[in-house]
């Protein structure tokens, strides 16, 4: 099945990916980065939206910044879309948001979807605020909405400043990673098998109106074990320094996705490893 998609955030790490998956499927994709429309200016952005006229959204655009008052309120505008659902045509099918894990308090077990919204950072606050604007928007609006919590996703394209493409890097110039001090472990999930379940989300008109998915593997893997998986995968030495790095906010000792509910609810199943999705990210360049 095919036809018109909008992807918000296309100019990003997963919404490369994700327009080229619609593309190869026989879509009609729009995609709005930050050179076609200002996504916090809500009149650009719902003028854009009615333009593409969408039979499906995929809203992957995502703010960061927050040094100053102005980039915490473009942030809070860009990851909360409050213009984007009135903005959709009647015959719009679904809205397929990519959360974020970061919305979740941590926990010592693999995460849920019941799982508390305690968010971690500023970053996971706007997040989780945005999923749950779109559920009310939606519900109200008559438009199916289906909210994507993925973990840490990685793969070829992501910004250089991340951990796979910092360590990659390190292995090609024989530079060192610096580390945090303390143990973090992540959920890795390889950015094709994220955009497989985006597809799959956007295309089950049988999920309920707001259904939250996790989207992980079930497997966490520590920073210094995911160094070791890339000297196998690449065949060379990688220095680290620990400590060398201040951390990030939401770092835990345990940060794991339960995917049981995707499993049941789209028929989705990660299919690439950790190891196998190095090695393509590392044959990528």
């Amino acid at each position: 099945m095919s036809g018109r998609a909008l992807v918000t955030g296309g100019g990003g790490f997963v919404g490369r990916h994700l327009a080229d998956r619609l593309r190869a499927d026989g879509w009609s994709v729009t995609g709005l980065t930050r050179a076609d429309v200002d996504l916090a200016d809500p009149v650009a952005a719902a003028a854009a939206v009615r333009a593409a006229d969408p039979d499906v959204v995929f809203s992957l655009a995502a703010g960061r910044a927050k040094a100053t008052p102005g980039e915490r309120a473009a942030t809070v505008a860009v990851n909360t879309s409050p213009w984007l659902v009135d903005a959709l045509p009647d015959r719009c099918r679904a809205v397929v948001r990519l959360g974020s894990s970061t919305e979740y308090a941590a926990g010592p077990a693999p995460l849920a979807e019941d799982a508390p919204l305690r968010p971690r950072g500023f970053f996971g606050a706007t997040k989780a605020a945005g999923s749950l604007l779109l559920q009310a928007a939606a519900a109200e609006r008559g438009v199916r909405a289906v909210v994507l919590r993925a973990f840490q996703v990685y793969g070829p394209g992501d910004h250089p400043t991340r951990l796979v493409p910092v360590v990659l890097d390190a292995a090609r110039t024989g530079g060192t990673v610096p580390l945090p001090g303390a143990v973090s472990r992540r959920d890795w999930v390889w950015v094709g098998d994220v955009v497989d379940a985006c597809v799959r989300a956007a295309l089950a008109d049988d999920l309920p109106p707001g259904a939250v998915l996790n989207i992980g593997t079930g497997v966490q893997t520590g920073v210094a074990d995911l160094v070791a998986t890339a000297e196998r995968v690449t065949g060379r030495p990688i220095a680290t320094a620990a400590g060398a790095h201040p951390g990030r906010v939401w770092d835990t000792t345990d940060w794991v996705c339960d995917p049981r509910a995707a499993r049941a609810a789209l028929g989705w199943v990660p299919a690439v490893g950790l190891e196998e999705g190095l090695a393509r990210t590392w044959a990528a360049g």
